[in-house]
């Protein structure tokens, strides 16, 4: 199979489809992979890293849609490349179609078939494409949420940790998934007060087996979930619905009770997010300010460490992507339930429930349209 790697080009995303260990394991396999021209060049690998593991090296994106049968990508097609894809072709990358019209519109006039990296499941129901990109965004949000807690940051000028004598800053985290856990370990870390909130029981009772008397964890219909928000220094949200969009958890007027220069950091922005002044920013301009609450609303926050997202998404990524080289898109998907989860649009029908509920459009089951 003819495999194309482009360059990431959505603003401030250095990441890559494909490591060079990724490559030489399919040039290996007999597959042609073409890699954009210093397409990793920000996540610290060069072109002779891709020629060495058996690529070949395409100047242009444009060549690179021509002459592929699979494209591997790491953040959604934006519309220039969208314009670029061919009926058939195979797209393989998150896609968060529920928060992007659109992007699905364009993706369903393309006719393509397009698997996207954040529905695939396990026989747990987890999300383990999406856990690698979620656990380095969770650990993120803690270090942009005490940077952005600086005072030259317009934040309230606080330590996470505080100072002997001074308590530490008040971390609430919304959501106990990867997101939560990640975000967790690091706020424990720099020894803040911390509040996981979550509706699973079950989960709440993991997370005090993993972190004992270091957070609080909290039913969310048991909590005064208001009260805890005007109360909290940090807030982050990390609540994930698989291919939907996420819940509006924090409304308005929650965030009007909270204190002046406090942050939030939505991390489940790539879905729509989870709070309602949220709105998607870039590494180049990642804050704004609503009522004095500073928002951090990157919506590829993993974008900003390229080089440990690329390894960590390409472990998770490449197993799947092997096989679809092997045998086929069909035998692959028609074989394994949880890799089926993946497709989200096939040759112009949307194939998953979250994203055809989110644009009322009319749901096709996956299994149908493949064999049909």
């Amino acid at each position: 199979m003819i495999i194309g790697v482009p360059k990431e080009i959505k603003l401030q995303e250095h990441r890559i489809g494909l490591t060079p260990d990724s490559v030489q394991v399919l040039t290996k396999k007999n597959h042609k992979v073409l890699v954009q021209s210093n397409g990793g060049f920000e996540a610290g690998f060069t072109n002779e890293d891709y020629k060495n593991a058996g690529a070949q090296i395409i100047d242009n994106a444009e060549e690179i849609f021509k002459k592929s049968e699979l494209i591997v990508k790491v953040k959604e097609p934006q519309m220039s490349e969208v314009k670029m894809i061919r009926e058939n072709q195979i797209i393989y990358t998150y896609l968060h179609l529920a928060a992007a019209k659109e992007l699905t519109e364009g993706l369903i006039k393309s006719k393509s078939i397009c698997i996207a990296y954040e529905t695939v499941t396990d026989d747990n129901g987890r999300l383990p494409l999406l856990a690698p990109m979620s656990a380095v965004a969770g650990r993120m949000s803690i270090q942009a949420g005490a940077h952005s807690l600086e005072k030259n940051q317009k934040g309230r000028g606080l330590l996470l940790g505080g100072a002997p004598g001074v308590e530490p800053a008040n971390v609430v985290i919304l959501g106990g998934g990867v997101v939560g856990e990640n975000a967790a370990i690091i706020a424990t870390g720099m020894k803040s007060k911390v509040y996981v909130v979550d509706k699973s029981k079950d989960r709440l009772k993991q997370l005090h087996e993993l972190f004992g008397d270091k957070i609080i964890a909290a039913e969310s219909d048991k909590i005064d979930l208001k009260k805890l928000v005007s109360e909290c220094d940090l807030l982050i949200g990390g609540v994930l619905i698989p291919g939907a969009e996420a819940p509006k958890l924090v409304s308005k007027e929650m965030i009007k009770s909270m204190k002046r220069g406090s942050v939030v950091v939505d991390v489940a922005i790539d879905q729509g997010g989870c709070i309602e002044t949220s709105k998607p920013t870039t590494h180049a301009d990642p804050t704004y300010t609503v009522d004095d609450v500073v928002h951090y609303c990157v919506a590829n926050m993993p974008g900003g460490v390229p080089r440990t997202s690329t390894m960590a998404l390409n472990k998770a990524t490449l197993p799947l992507l092997i096989k679809i080289a092997d045998q086929g898109y069909k035998k692959t998907l028609l074989s394994d339930k949880n890799f089926l989860a993946g497709l989200n649009i096939f040759k112009g029908k949307i194939t998953c429930k979250g994203v055809a509920e989110a644009f009322k459009i009319k749901y096709f089951p996956p299994e149908d349209v493949i064999t049909a």
